[in-house]
């Protein structure tokens, strides 16, 4: 599934456009929507710890991409996501827990094995003993990967200010759970 795939360390800030372009159409991204994001991905980039890994083609394309970062109580997602968590008793994932903040596959090279390929690979890395995550809150394909992958419900019906749909926060012991 991957012949033609290569999963790599990616410098997100160099490649930030073409990786925005990928979550676009993966994500269904209007142009201000893109604006808005590029802005945060590179200042997430200059977080502590903050890292990235793109599956490329062999004709040099970027196919998807993942970055994440060990997660902060400081920061945005967490002051949202920490009512929600405390409300389950699962505040306690916010601490010394790897996050993942983005991974999307372009829409063409979907299904193949890639989003499974990229959050493993990052993950894989982490210093921390698990990962935390948010994800649309409806039966998609990549809850179901992310189930698969072990990562359970911590949290749903999650609201970010500005999201029209409610997302799931998600947690998974590391290293994640292989096929």
């Amino acid at each position: 599934m991957l012949r033609d795939i290569t999963i790599a360390p990616l410098d997100l800030p160099d490649h930030v456009d073409e990786a925005l372009a990928v979550q676009a159409l993966a994500f269904g991204l209007g142009p201000d929507e893109v604006a808005v994001r590029r802005q945060i991905v590179l200042r997430h980039m200059t977080y502590r710890g903050a890292r990235a890994l793109g599956a490329t083609t062999a004709d040099g394309s970027l196919a998807g991409f993942v970055y994440g970062m060990p997660n902060s109580r400081t920061h945005w997602w967490s002051t949202v996501v920490e009512p929600y968590l405390r409300a389950q008793g699962n505040e306690g994932w916010l601490d010394d827990s790897f996050v993942i903040t983005e991974l999307h596959v372009h829409p063409r090279h979907q299904n193949r094995g890639i989003g499974r390929a990229l959050i493993t690979a990052i993950t894989d890395g982490a210093a921390e003993p698990r990962s935390i995550l948010s994800a649309i809150d409806t039966d998609s394909p990549a809850r179901g990967l992310y189930h698969s992958l072990g990562y359970q419900d911590l949290a749903r019906r999650v609201l970010f200010p500005s999201a029209p749909r409610p997302y799931a926060v998600m947690g998974a012991a590391l290293p994640l759970r292989r096929r």
